[in-house]
């Protein structure tokens, strides 16, 4: 065929829905693209999401195509984005694609945990709205992270999933080539079948590394699966862990499995992965110390340590400004103690006001006050400020421009622990974001990160993992689920609840 004409849309949001309204702000200060500009920042270092930039490339060396990028919109993860978010997205990638159609496929990009007031399933909404434009012959090619939320409607709108199967995320643009593949041979004729099963499994998000774990053997068990078109018929594995604080009905594991021309292929993966991931449920139990305890490790350790603060994870909707691990390390006296990042952007202006050596008594969170987030205040040194634009330098950011906003270095005068704070939400998971504070992270005592695991792909040159803990304190993203006020999830599920049981589907008796 001639170039085929492929659209491009994306809509990233991994909702907590703990968390304060996600609006349009949060967007702007992330990522808001639309239209010809997404082809030429696609093309070059930006701050659209690393699998946009992986789609281009693929298609770039497959062969001529003709790109037709309508919207691609980012957040931080928050709480579910506000309609007025929404509706403007949506009304702007189907006026979009309407103009631009006929197109011969399209690939969407999407965070896949996203949630909107009102809305429950706004991945299914849109996919519903891309294939009732598009038509029924048209392949829809979605990426999505691996702590995405899938429905069955979702599935039903679609040709294929990809999910990451990296945690820390480092295979966005990876997995967008797969999709670019994936879409290249539908236009030459082969034919999607896809199988989906969903699990009542959530796992702690601190149980999902892909280096070593349960999840880590269950990816590599899906992944060993796929095969190339000259192998045979399994196209894409998707073993999504799912995102629990979204709080919605479709949480829970999904597998998901696109085969060439052969459902019953399709089926047979799915269910042997299902079987696998309830059979090792028992193995999705966090290990975690108290903050009281992390103390005491550190103060014995004789290396340096990097400890987790997991339950304020801005990377999972948390609001990066709970004291209780800055408390609890400043009452300790330890010296050569590094926190970051702490969120508050009247702080930030505080010390940007004051300018570098100026010596006053910072009040942490005087802005926003809640049952986790409480104040700290404590005599403090302006080591050293930054405007906030920064480019990853290692893991999940590599390469890509963010900010997290006028940001300052805070001494505490009288024991000399330092913190780096923060105006934008954003988890601590690259080391730049220190070092551009003039943190020496390789002469720290004690680096602690308000991060949940993607730290781990920024700081490994750092620390190994027999170096680093996660600590269990009151948190939006606290991995201990018990302390979760949950109210959509659905019951029972597993480890919440031991007597959760999966019945598997009824296609599944029918397979040889």
């Amino acid at each position: 065929m001639s170039a085929p004409r492929v659209a491009i849309v994306g809509f990233h949001l991994e909702t907590n829905s703990f968390s304060p309204v996600t609006v349009r702000e949060d967007y702007l200060a992330n990522c808001w693209r639309e239209g010809e500009d997404i082809t030429r920042l696609a093309r070059g270092s930006s701050n659209l999401p690393k699998e946009v930039a992986g789609f281009y490339a693929e298609m770039d060396r497959s062969g001529a195509w003709t790109p037709l990028p309508l919207i691609v919109i980012g957040a931080p993860p928050g709480g579910p984005a506000s309609r007025e978010v929404w509706d403007e997205f949506m009304s702007k990638a189907r006026a979009g694609l309407e103009a631009v159609t006929p197109v011969d496929a399209i690939y969407v990009n999407n965070h896949g945990a996203s949630a909107v007031v009102g809305e429950d399933d706004s991945e299914a909404v849109m996919m519903d709205m891309l294939r009732e434009i598009a038509g029924p012959g048209v392949p829809i090619v979605v990426t999505h992270d691996l702590h995405c939320n899938v429905s069955e409607r979702t599935v039903r709108a679609i040709d294929a999933l990809i999910s990451y199967q990296t945690n820390p995320h480092v295979d966005q643009a990876e997995r967008a080539q797969d999709a670019a593949r994936l879409i290249r041979e539908m236009l030459a004729g082969m034919t999607p079948q896809t199988a989906y099963i969903r699990l009542p499994l959530t796992p702690p998000s601190v149980t999902l590394l892909t280096a070593q774990g349960p999840y880590a053997d269950l990816v590599r068990k899906g992944v060993a699966r796929i095969q190339r078109p000259d192998e045979g018929p399994i196209a894409a594995v998707s073993v999504a862990a799912g995102f629990v604080f979204a709080d919605l009905p479709k949480c829970g594991m999904t597998i998901t499995v696109t085969a060439r021309n052969d459902l019953a292929a399709a089926q047979r993966c799915a269910l042997e992965l299902a079987r696998a991931a309830w059979a090792d449920r028992a193995r999705y139990l966090p290990n975690m110390v108290e903050v009281d305890e992390a103390v005491q490790i550190a103060r014995r350790a004789n290396a340096p340590m990097l400890f987790a603060d997991v339950a304020d994870n801005p990377g999972g909707g948390a609001r990066g400004n709970t004291a209780w691990l800055l408390k609890a390390f400043h009452a300790s006296g330890l010296s050569g103690v590094v926190l970051g990042v702490f969120v508050d952007p009247v702080l930030a202006a505080r010390a940007h006001q004051m300018g570098e050596g100026a010596e006053f008594d910072a009040v942490f969170n005087s802005a926003e006050a809640s049952p986790f987030s409480e104040q700290y205040r404590a005599r403090v040194l302006v080591r050293a400020l930054h405007g906030g634009e920064m480019v990853g330098r290692r893991g999940i950011l590599k390469g890509r421009e963010f900010s997290i906003g006028p940001a300052a270095l805070l001494e505490f005068v009288d024991t000399g622990m330092r913190v780096a704070v923060g105006s934008l939400r954003r988890q601590l998971c690259d080391p730049v974001m220190l070092e551009s504070l003039g943190v020496d992270i390789a002469a720290a005592r004690v680096v602690i990160v308000k991060s949940r695991g993607h730290y781990r792909a920024g700081f490994d040159e750092f620390f190994p993992d027999d170096r680093i803990v996660d600590v269990d304190s009151p948190g939006l993203t606290t991995p201990n689920l018990a302390k979760v006020p949950f109210k959509r999830l659905p019951r029972p599920v597993w480890p919440l609840d031991r007597d959760a049981v999966w019945v598997e589907p009824e296609w599944a008796a029918g397979l040889s």
